[in-house]
């Protein structure tokens, strides 16, 4: 799949995600929950890096864990990935379901709790 299509559906789980942003940061599209944190950090060939991805915050121990399961999906990114932040591919053959579970961890990761609150209390059973 071109990367111009892995940037649309990476942009349409982001932005679906509630009081969601998207602006340019360090010249990559990025995500902020209520325009302050950043949950999800577009990789187009970061510093001709050789690789189309994002970036987000991952569960203490997660990078590790994905890291060793499966290197052909998942990198440590740069700047971050000392934080447990986890790079995960788009130029391969993606796990879309994957992902979104990925970019909604990071979200609940990084959103304020009443907005955590209100989100699952309109979520149906």
């Amino acid at each position: 799949m071109p990367h111009a299509d892995s940037l649309s559906r990476l942009r349409a789980i982001c932005l679906g995600l509630p009081e969601t942003t998207e602006r340019l940061s360090h010249g990559e599209p990025t995500w902020f929950v209520r325009d302050k944190k950043v949950f999800v950090m577009y990789d187009n060939n970061h510093h001709n890096a050789g690789r189309i991805g994002f970036w987000c915050p991952a569960a203490p121990g997660a990078q590790d864990i994905l890291l060793e399961s499966a290197p052909d999906r998942f990198y440590r990114p740069p700047y971050v990935g000392h934080r447990g932040w986890v790079g995960v591919l788009l130029d391969i053959d993606v796990d879309w379901g994957e992902v979104e579970r990925l970019v909604t961890e990071a979200y609940r990761l990084v959103a304020p709790r009443a907005l955590l609150s209100s989100m699952d209390a309109a979520r149906p059973r």
